[in-house]
């Protein structure tokens, strides 16, 4: 993976007076297919759906100060899905890059990807490594992409990294610590999540962001993906900001 050198992390968008919102905020984008299933739909017509309302939450970004977005657009593990599906999603992924790719840009949007492209087709890579290439630059947003992402996955690349350094003199096994293993995660030159949400109503986190949540702030709501709406993101960004964030500290 090229190394990226790390940006100004204490630059802040400018937010509505007295509004302690999150910095970085990452969210776990799911229930499209049973949104779609509902309106008798097929899955696909979901994720169409989910890919537009992406849209209107990074524009939202700047005014409510997030700085950071992230979102978990494909995981490791949904390659269990139908074939069907799968290679739906892969032309969505590759559409959604050619179509936003300018429009980004013009915003003032810095786009990365995260996660393991070894799986993905040739077309698909070609076009992420386009769209950052030509918005890093852009500072306005930092907007990542989680794409055939896994927490796992990616802590097991990141151990193996860190082990070639041991095995070539480059670290010394006596000077690994908490602060060691960020440097090789996909996510190293990101401040770690202050708020995640997960939409459609599941409780879980589905192997997302594990080293990188160990003190974010989560919330779990009922509305599904493409029903969700910047105004909801404002509520959950001022219901953050009421909370009492002590690091394991006392207040």
């Amino acid at each position: 993976m090229a190394s990226e050198p790390a940006h100004d992390l204490t630059a802040t968008a400018p937010a509505p007076a007295g509004f302690d919102g999150p910095r970085h905020v990452a969210i776990i984008m799911d229930g499209n297919g049973r949104w779609a299933q509902k309106r008798g739909r097929p899955r696909l017509f979901g994720h169409h759906a989910g890919a537009q309302r992406v849209r209107e939450v990074v524009e939202c970004c700047p005014r409510l100060g997030i700085k950071y977005l992230t979102i978990f657009a494909f995981s490791t593990e949904n390659w269990k899905r139908t074939q069907v599906e799968v290679a739906g999603l892969m032309k969505l992924f590759r559409r959604y890059i050619s179509k936003e790719l300018r429009e980004l840009d013009k915003e003032n949007v810095r786009v990365r990807f995260i996660g393991d492209r070894d799986r993905l087709d040739a077309k698909l890579i070609q076009l992420m490594d386009e769209m950052e290439e030509v918005t890093r630059n852009n500072d306005r947003v930092h907007l990542t992409i989680a794409l055939n992402y896994g927490a796992r996955d990616e802590v097991a690349r990141a151990t193996r990294l860190l082990a070639e350094d041991v095995a070539r003199g480059a670290l010394k096994p006596e000077d690994i610590d908490v602060e060691t293993l960020p440097r090789y995660l996909d996510t190293r030159v990101l401040p770690d999540p202050d708020l995640v949400i997960r939409t459609s109503g599941e409780a879980r986190i589905s192997n997302f962001l594990l080293w990188q949540s160990a003190y974010a702030e989560y919330e779990f709501i009922d509305t599904l993906w493409p029903d969700f709406t910047s105004a909801e993101l404002e509520r959950l960004c001022r219901s953050y900001g009421k909370r009492d964030r002590r690091f394991g500290a006392v207040s």
